[in-house]
């Protein structure tokens, strides 16, 4: 099946470079680019210098009957349009996430895929980071007990990328950036509903859009989740800290540095107190090394290509598609719940 990239910045050119790398990989379900489309004549300069065709317009990839596919890597207001579009072409389509700028205008777009009869799927590729994986893999093997608390962090210090993403028209805002991500994650996770959440935004930088988020989410079962995205953070932080009734565990980056510790021995009878400041304590000092093992990481490598692999399969009518409409919509309500709950500086209970 051949697809046409809309958007060949760096979400785009990304994509290309990927989709040759699976075209070569994977013979059971190819997908080749067809070429792409750029509002931008430099984009498109860089396209052809990479070898790939340039459209004209988007009407002429509506128009290439050999074109079954179309991928959307555009600024986050212009997805719907293109969406509405590809669908009325026929021609199935994968959207960059967040898909909309909310929930009702995602609903909107799937119904719009849904009467065309077209695949239409949400690249939420952090389901496949190898660090996401590793988390989900502690937690349901009982290594350090049942997990009754999670800390998901992405930290760094370059303020909010590009141009577009400073705008609230066009769905700029770390939380459309990386909060939907790290929530979709999270809900792969934590079964259940959720039952109540508190976030804060910040705007450090002084644009119209947050440039990170605090999110705790509150799940009827009692598990705690905490999302931060930082984009002012000049040190680096745990990627995830990972809380089990027997022990913890810590990623610290996505270069699966990290390891557990787990207790074998729930009173520990060698603790030794320390100086704290200007006091001591046996509360918060270490475990001796009688009453705990440590553990390294049930590192998990995520499947190459398997986001375009499932995609491809999909459209092929072989396999049902993994990122569910359900799925992005429930992301959308939390993200909106985030929303509500940093304007009003509240906690928001709401059942999700």
């Amino acid at each position: 099946m051949k697809i046409a990239i809309i958007g060949y910045g760096g979400m785009g050119s990304f994509h290309a470079d990927q989709l040759a790398a699976y075209a070569a990989a994977n013979p059971a379900y190819p997908l080749e680019t067809a070429g792409v489309y750029d509002t931008d004549p430099a984009r498109g300069a860089a396209a052809r210098a990479k070898g790939l065709r340039v459209y004209a317009s988007p009407e002429e990839i509506w128009a290439d009957k050999s074109v079954g596919a179309v991928l959307i890597a555009t600024p986050n207001d212009a997805h719907a349009p293109y969406v509405q579009a590809a669908a009325a072409a026929g021609k199935h389509i994968v959207c960059e996430k967040p898909i909309a700028l909310s929930e009702a205008q995602a609903e909107e777009m799937y119904a719009c895929a849904e009467r065309a009869g077209v695949l239409f799927e949400v690249h939420q590729n952090r389901r496949w980071d190898d660090d996401f994986l590793t988390v989900k893999k502690i937690a349901g093997s009982g290594a350090i007990g049942s997990v009754y608390k999670y800390e998901s962090r992405v930290v760094g210090a370059n303020g909010i990328p590009g141009g577009w993403r400073k705008k609230i028209a066009h769905g700029g805002g770390m939380m459309l950036d990386w909060g939907v991500h790290l929530i979709d994650q999270m809900l792969c996770i934590v079964p259940g509903a959720i039952e109540s959440l508190a976030c804060s935004y910040s705007y450090i930088y002084g644009e119209e859009v947050e440039d990170g988020c605090d999110l705790l989410v509150r799940f009827e079962n009692g598990v705690q989740y905490r999302i931060v995205v930082l984009t002012d953070c000049f040190r680096p932080l745990p990627r995830w800290m990972v809380y089990g009734l027997d022990g913890t565990a810590t990623v610290e980056g996505w270069d699966l540095s990290g390891g557990m510790t787990r207790c074998v021995e729930r009173e520990d009878k060698n603790l030794v107190g320390v100086r704290a400041g200007n006091g001591f304590t046996r509360t918060m000092a270490q475990r001796s090394n009688s009453s705990v093992e440590e553990l390294p990481l049930p590192v998990v490598h995520a499947e190459p290509y398997a986001f375009y692999k499932n995609f491809a399969a999909a459209a092929a009518g072989a396999e049902a598609p993994v990122v569910r409409k359900e799925e992005v919509l429930r992301v959308f309500r939390v993200m909106e719940a985030a929303a509500r709950s940093a304007a009003e500086n509240a906690v928001v209970k709401v059942r999700i």
